[in-house]
């Protein structure tokens, strides 16, 4: 069923492109992209609600670039997550810098977690069925406020502040309560501390950037470099300072003019200290691509890998894919184009999840976590379709299958933007 709406989708709107005007409009003024949330998340079930972008692009001389840029969205899963999201992003309020900022709240009644240390935590197929076992509930209250500024034409710099306030729990829907979770074992077994089930924080990030990128959004030629910091002093109740450090280089080729571009991304983030595990997921970019931006394993890191399958105190992973333009068009005033991307993600760990040996007793876990058997690549293979408007406004569907059953068996993804 899902193929096949799919299809019809994209059958529409080639057939459109094929009876449209090809020439591409300069886009000058405000321009609005919205749209019903109607998507599916094999993590995260069905999504209704609303979203909507807004760019300005001003008189058109920066454009495809964009001055200002809004996104708000109101959302539900139908495995229990309900999203509300603002989010803002300009070169141009404060001359010479670039301001990032975005206030977001989740409400998740089932937000999935399966141990730590990948293939440490052996997958059960069997508590993945109509069960509460792999999922927690977690309510996240997230502020970001980031600004980077030139040091030179291609290098900036980039400070800013990320505020967290988490909640964990048991899964408590009705049709679940008093069912057993792996959340739950680990909190037995002494795995997650009774300190790291909630907490309040606020990071301090700095960075620099080197970009040779053409545009942001969908480049086609250029890389990126970033190497991203951030320190958490112990400021709230009983939370502990940690830190963390991302380091992250995008590189894209024209292989057939803009038509046909070879894109990769190469990722590493390690953390330090005591970072709570519900922090332990969370990637830490420069630019929020995402409402959720976590890993390792999902539609952000590794496509088709079950949501946090990997979660660890360091990782590395890389995407590759090619991005293929199929069809370009205009439709109801608008610049539009029609893309494919065959993908492989693949990644690793590099710092399994440190816990205190003494205070734990796996033989508690019955097997369901063994300390060992960590390492080995986790990797996916699979193919997306884009449909971009004004080359900012990207409608996205992935199919991820992984290689080894054990992250998965697969997944389709439904939302807005490359992953990178």
């Amino acid at each position: 069923m899902k193929r096949t709406v799919i299809l019809t989708l994209v059958c529409a709107m080639v057939a459109l492109g094929a009876s449209a005007q090809k020439k591409e409009q300069i886009k000058t003024g405000w321009n609005l992209g919205p749209l019903p949330a109607v998507s599916y998340n094999s993590d995260l079930g069905f999504q209704y609600g609303a979203l909507c972008d807004f760019f300005y692009f001003g008189d058109g001389s920066t454009y495809p670039q964009y001055l200002h840029k809004f996104n708000v969205e109101l959302s539900h899963y139908t495995k229990g997550e309900t999203i509300a999201h603002v989010f803002y992003d300009s070169k141009y309020l404060i001359p010479g810098m670039r301001l990032t900022a975005a206030v977001s709240y989740l409400d998740s009644a089932m937000s999935p977690f399966y141990g730590f240390n990948g293939y440490a935590s052996p997958l059960n197929y069997d508590l993945t069925k109509n069960s509460p076992f792999y999922y927690m509930d977690r309510t996240m209250l997230r502020g970001i406020a980031d600004l980077q500024g030139k040091i030179s034409d291609r290098l900036t710099w980039m400070g800013g502040l990320t505020f967290w306030n988490v909640t964990t729990g048991n899964v408590e829907l009705d049709k679940y309560k008093g069912q057993e979770s792996l959340y739950a074992l680990y909190r037995f077994a002494g795995l997650i501390d009774d300190n790291e089930v909630a907490g309040t924080h606020l990071e301090l990030k700095g960075g620099l950037v080197y970009d040779t990128r053409d545009m942001e959004a969908a480049p086609t030629r250029g890389y990126c470099a970033e190497v991203v910091a951030s320190y958490s002093p112990a400021l709230f109740g009983d939370a502990e300072s940690y830190g963390r450090i991302m380091a992250t280089w995008r590189q894209f080729f024209p292989l057939v003019g803009d038509k046909v571009v070879l894109g990769y991304r190469v990722n590493w983030q390690q953390t330090f200290g005591n970072t709570p595990f519900y922090l332990q997921q969370t990637i830490t970019p420069l630019y929020l691509r995402q409402i959720k931006n976590e890993g390792l394993g999902g539609k952000n890191s590794l496509r088709g890998i079950y949501q946090g399958r990997i979660l660890a105190d360091g990782y590395a992973w890389a995407n590759v894919e090619a991005r293929i333009k199929l069809v370009s068009f205009r439709f109801i005033n608008q610049n539009w184009y029609i893309a494919t991307n065959p993908f492989v993600d693949m990644g690793i760990i590099t710092k399994p999840h440190e816990f205190d040996k003494q205070t734990t007793d796996l033989s508690k876990l019955a097997g369901l976590y063994t300390g060992e058997g960590w390492g080995g690549v986790h990797a996916s293979a699979g193919l997306g379709l884009k449909i971009v408007m004004n080359h900012n406004f990207i409608i996205s569907c992935e199919y991820g299958k992984p290689f080894d059953k054990r992250d998965g068996k697969g997944g389709i993804n439904i939302g807005t933007n490359y992953i990178f």
